[in-house]
């Protein structure tokens, strides 16, 4: 079961101006790091596509303020922090001095790519808060190129663990272990890189915060901190009376683990009282041999991004908006995996977290949730030598897809997973710089799926030419065979997939998992995300909006037909029959 952090008690009054003004200033403060770590990142996964998060804890680990990139970290820096006070005495830790930490099974951590930094603020000697942030390395070693692979079976062979260590004593790095990162991973100069942008954000929360408690005092400071707590909790708790007392439930299947398992079923039940959200993952299947298994810490997240989403998206993220929320899942489940399990894809089982979720709760909050969404994070990896340079290139990337219909709306188009968030795909123009490909097309795909009143947004679709010798490219898109679900009568979505076109003229092949599919140069590697999930019945969709569509390129005339019963006149557009 998830901890709920300790409500302070005794807290006495502080100015309603001082404390919106340190409010501000801590969040400010969040910000600036957030700025830095992007400014000063060495790796196209953290300044394009911003897959990382920063924030501030107070002294006892209870996170204050939090900028995100990535949705599905929310909330994750607590567990970091967490765990260098659980593991260090107060004597062991010192001004100057940055943790290291990606530690899935009980350091916050994720998967081995998310490496969090994390380092205590001194004022007057004392610990008064904790600067975290959270970024993707692009290389942690491990068997394969990006150290995320879809054929991995154990820990071991995704990279290297950090199990919370000193990685800075006194402001000055731990030169060994730099130096065992650097014999480790194969693009050092990019990892030592985007290491020293994590701790120069670090830094300037230290700055930043020690100015803020020299200003108003740290007395002053901590009240506002505890308060911001309370009124996190606050306001969490009157947007929750909006949402229905009752039991909700829903069941999924996951495609596979990318090793020949599957499906797996997951399911969850959810009970809101006027009090308490409770989320019970109970009966979901166990870990898996392959690399999708998530960590309870990715678990958590998954579900504080719904029920945030349920109650106030808006209201400044800390650790008290979560207060009435618990989360119930048995050990070694596929949601809650224990070492040595294999964790390298885990966001594919953790955007199961929170679609059940999702789906669980749509029927009774229409104006909050839409149909299902293309769900994947439909992470790419393509790899080689450069041909201009010779030197290895590894594009990491997510990609973007289409959304669910809602009620009064049609889903968005070509928008990232509900777990990237505030993130983006790498420019065209930087993919065909940095990497040894050339993007032939990057467009709508509107070959099928999610028809109704109003229908589900539309997935994208990508190729990549390959311009060096040869690339290998690993991939994981999910929902290949279990489709956006739809709501009201409207239609399912489209599937996820990748399709590798050569240019001998051989048959494509075409899969939703690949790892280290090798094409050779002026092969394709052709991504295609999924249309998201329709809602209302599509034969209530106004005829001059079916025209729109078609004119606009969302919809083909086969379909205005098929899914809509609406014949339209190739060259005018004009109705010729209507079938419904």
């Amino acid at each position: 079961m998830a901890k709920r952090s300790k409500k302070p008690s005794g807290q006495t009054a502080i100015d309603p101006f001082t404390l919106e003004i340190i409010k501000d200033s801590l969040v400010a403060i969040g910000d600036e790091m957030f700025v830095t770590m992007a400014r000063t990142s060495m790796s196209t996964i953290i300044y394009e596509v911003l897959d990382y998060a920063t924030g501030l804890t107070d002294a006892q680990g209870n996170l204050i303020t939090q900028g995100n990139g990535v949705t599905l970290f929310i909330g994750t820096l607590t567990y970091a922090v967490q765990s260098v006070l659980e593991k260090f005495k107060p004597g062991e830790l010192n001004p100057g001095d940055i943790f290291i930490t990606n530690d899935p099974y009980g350091g916050g951590g994720t998967h081995l790519s998310d490496v969090s930094l994390i380092m205590p603020i001194f004022h007057d000697g004392e610990i008064v808060a904790f600067a975290g942030n959270k970024g993707h390395w692009t290389e942690v070693g491990g068997k394969d190129a990006g150290s995320w692979t879809t054929d991995a079976t154990e820990v071991y062979q995704e990279g290297l663990q950090f199990p919370c260590v000193k990685l800075f004593v006194a402001g000055e790095p731990i030169q060994s272990l730099l130096d065992l990162i650097r014999a480790n991973v194969r693009t050092p100069d990019m990892s030592i890189g985007d290491m020293y942008a994590q701790a120069a954000s670090l830094r300037i929360a230290d700055r930043r915060f020690r100015a803020l408690c020299d200003r108003y005092g740290i007395k002053t400071v901590q009240k506002a901190m505890a308060s911001l707590l309370d009124y996190g909790e606050t306001v969490i708790r009157q947007e929750m009376k909006k949402v229905p007392n009752g039991v909700y439930e829903a069941v999924d299947y996951i495609d596979d683990d990318g090793v020949g398992n599957g499906p797996f079923e997951v399911k969850v039940k959810i009970t809101k009282t006027d009090d308490e959200f409770i989320c019970d993952f109970t009966g979901t299947h166990p870990q898996v041999p392959g690399p999708i298994n998530c960590s309870r810490t990715g678990l958590n997240a998954g579900a504080r991004v719904i029920f945030k989403a349920l109650t106030d998206p808006a209201v400044q993220t800390n650790d008290g908006c979560f207060r009435p929320l618990t989360v119930i899942c048995p050990e070694g489940t596929i949601f809650t995996c224990v070492r040595p399990a294999a964790v390298s894809t885990y966001w594919e089982t953790v955007l199961y977290v929170m679609d059940l979720m999702w789906k669980a709760m749509a029927p009774v909050l229409p104006a909050r949730l839409a149909a299902g969404h293309f769900l994947s994070v439909c992470g790419t990896v393509v790899s080689g030598n450069h041909p201009d340079s010779g030197e290895l290139f590894i594009l990491v990337e997510p990609q973007a897809g289409g959304w669910g219909g809602g009620a009064g709306k049609d889903g968005e188009n070509g928008l990232v997973s509900v777990a990237d968030g505030e993130t983006y795909i790498i420019p065209v123009e930087v993919c065909e710089t940095r990497y040894g490909v050339l993007v032939d097309q990057f467009a709508l795909d509107v070959t099928d799926g999610g028809a109704g009143q109003h229908r589900g947004g539309r997935g994208m679709v990508r190729d990549y030419r390959i311009t060096a010798d040869e690339a290998w490219v690993t991939g994981t898109y999910g929902r290949y065979k279990f489709l956006p679900w739809a709501m009201k009568g409207g239609l399912q979505g489209s599937k996820n997939y990748m399709r590798m076109i050569y240019k001998d003229g051989r048959e494509p092949v075409e899969m939703g998992k690949a790892a280290r599919f090798h094409l050779k140069r002026g092969d394709v590697a052709r991504l295609i995300t999924a249309t998201g999930g329709g809602y209302g019945d599509p034969h209530q969709r106004p005829v001059a909006v079916i025209q729109e569509d078609v004119k606009n390129g969302y919809i083909t005339l086969q379909q205005a037909e098929r899914d809509y019963g609406v014949v339209l006149d190739p060259n005018t557009l004009a109705v010729i029959e209507l079938r419904r």
